[in-house]
């Protein structure tokens, strides 16, 4: 390439496809976020691969399913031997940084059996999924001991919120009116303040470390190009916001639940067992959702302002120009939708994110400030990137695509579906149920109008996204959609019969090897003749043959 580029990759943690205001959120404003939607292409149908934090990411971070890397649940590391995104962007001299939360584990195991030191730059680099760790912080310390304390506690004990550990007593709690510390675990206490200021919060802290970053590569090599990625706690649980984000909304500013009674009786063993779960009857009822809502809203908005800050100093910087900027999350949260909280099953509030590119390049300038419903996955991001550095195709390693067509203007030829998966072995609705872990397994196919989820245990869900756009009605046994039902039943067995394991040869390899055959290893050869035909030369002329000498007289 003939310049530098850049990515800013921001990552925010359970935050919902709808709020935001340029998706629609009628009170809940965000400017900053939407100022960037007008400057690049917001995708209103992107999907994650997973309904939880590991599994999403690793898949954000290796464009391939949860099939394909296997870390299909929070703890299950990425096996060794798999490539992120980091790997593919060191190939082209890109320096790829974190600030923040990746919830990757290493595989210990698979690197101690292959004899690589965690502390090698091997190791390191599968201990961080690639990434260089600037600033590693997955943001739940409630029990920080010494040897696993994060920066950030140092940093409050700097600012003077000392505590045996400020993470919890300060940043993620409220006072009580004698000045008791009130713990942000119960959600009772979600409405109080922070005992932190808001500009020493984890969404300021790391936004400060991000502005760290970019001054240091810019500073230290800036002829070499750089992705951040940004990966901000919030507006993850604990539900509990600094001033004045704690109180800036209230019940009056709430989105109705989305739920019906005919979901409370539904023949459906597995969704029943979800709702019959203490999250989700916590998270359903009416005075949690009052207490919650009007905080996560806060949240949100904090974490708007503080891109807002970061995007003023990237402009006053120069850095606008040729950086790539991407907003997403890692998934939803169901904030008593369903009758449902956290970000299990496959509903939208769950599985469907936010998702904004803001390509720089004049090539995008076609659908810059538009609002496209391609359907988009998680995996798309890391082709996207490897595109944007200018690497090579990589077909055989990334299941996703780039979004550069898109990002163009051109979607013809797109996908028809999108897939994503979901093991609940660890959950409890698995125990209340007594299955097997190995029948816990769940997988959702949409398309422009269905959305399909195959259980192995259970009847199947349907729902049709066009006349019950809020997922009320499941004709997943409704006699009138069977044709429907076997259509998308179809396109998973398709999608998962393809190839994902056979990433060690590039198509065009396969191409130089197919019809290929060894000259000096022949089989199904019946004479000289037919060598000769086969091969073009004569048979006593093979390559590695050598003639016996002539007999002596």
């Amino acid at each position: 390439m003939n310049e530098k580029r850049n990515v800013l990759w921001i990552m925010a943690d359970q935050l919902r496809f709808d709020y935001l205001s340029c998706a629609g959120h009628p009170t809940l404003h965000t400017p900053h976020l939407d100022a960037l939607a007008a400057r690049g292409v917001r995708f209103d149908r992107a999907y994650v691969q997973s309904p939880f934090c590991g599994p999403s990411r690793a898949s954000y971070y290796t464009g391939r399913y949860c099939r394909s890397h296997g870390a299909t649940w929070n703890g299950f590391p990425i096996r060794v031997g798999e490539l992120s995104v980091g790997d593919h962007l060191r190939e082209l001299n890109v320096r790829c940084a974190l600030v923040g939360k990746t919830h990757i584990i290493p595989d210990s195991e698979g690197m101690a059996r292959l004899g690589i030191d965690p502390d090698s730059p091997a190791g390191r680099s599968l201990t961080e999924c690639g990434f260089e760790p600037f600033e590693r912080d997955d943001g739940l310390h409630p029990f920080a001991s010494a040897d696993k304390t994060p920066d950030y506690n140092d940093y409050l004990r700097e600012q003077g919120f000392d505590a045996d550990n400020p993470w919890e007593e300060w940043a993620n709690s409220g006072a009580g009116p004698d000045g008791e510390i009130l713990s942000g675990w119960l959600l009772k206490n979600s409405g109080l303040p922070a005992r932190v200021p808001a500009e020493h919060s984890e969404t300021a802290y790391m936004t400060n470390r991000a502005i760290d970053f970019m001054a240091d590569a810019e500073a230290r090599e800036p002829e070499r190009p750089w992705l951040l990625h940004l990966s901000y706690i919030k507006p993850h649980w604990p539900y509990i916001a600094p001033a004045p984000y704690h109180d800036m909304y209230s019940v009056d500013d709430m989105l109705p639940a989305v739920r019906s009674n005919a979901e409370r009786q539904t023949d459906h063993a597995l969704f029943r067992a979800y709702q019959d779960s203490r999250i989700c009857q916590t998270m359903a009822r009416d005075d949690v959702r009052r207490t919650v809502i009007p905080v996560y809203m806060g949240l949100v908005k904090q974490l708007d302002d503080e891109l807002g800050r970061l995007f003023g100093w990237m402009a006053g910087k120069g850095l606008t120009d040729n950086t790539m900027i991407v907003f997403c999350s890692d998934h939803g949260d169901y904030l008593g939708d369903h009758w449902m909280g956290e970000k299990d099953l496959f509903h939208e509030p769950s599985i469907r994110t936010p998702l904004i590119v803001c390509d720089p390049r004049p090539e995008a300038d076609a659908a810059r400030g538009s609002a496209s419903d391609a359907l988009v996955e998680a995996i798309d991001l890391a082709p996207t990137f490897q595109e944007y550095f200018g690497g090579p195709e990589k077909p055989h390693v990334f299941e996703g695509l780039s979004l550069a067509p898109l990002l163009r203007g051109d979607a013809a030829g797109w996908r028809r579906y999108a897939f994503a998966e979901y093991d609940y072995g660890t959950r409890p609705a698995r125990l209340a149920l007594g299955e097997h872990p190995d029948d816990s397994r769940l997988v959702m196919v949409c398309d422009d109008r269905w959305k399909f989820v195959w259980c192995k245990e259970h009847r199947p869900i349907l729902f049709d996204l066009h006349d019950d756009p809020k997922e009320l009605i499941d004709l997943g046994d409704d006699p009138g959609h069977a044709e429907v039902r076997a259509r998308m039943t179809g396109a998973i067995l398709e999608w998962a019969t393809r190839f994902h394991t056979k990433t060690t040869k590039t198509h065009a390899d396969i191409d130089r090897m197919a019809g290929r055959e060894p000259r000096n290893i022949l089989i199904g050869i019946w004479d000289e003749a037919e060598y000769e035909a086969a091969f073009g030369h004569p048979f006593d002329e093979r390559p590695g043959f050598r003639k016996a000498p002539a007999a002596k007289p």
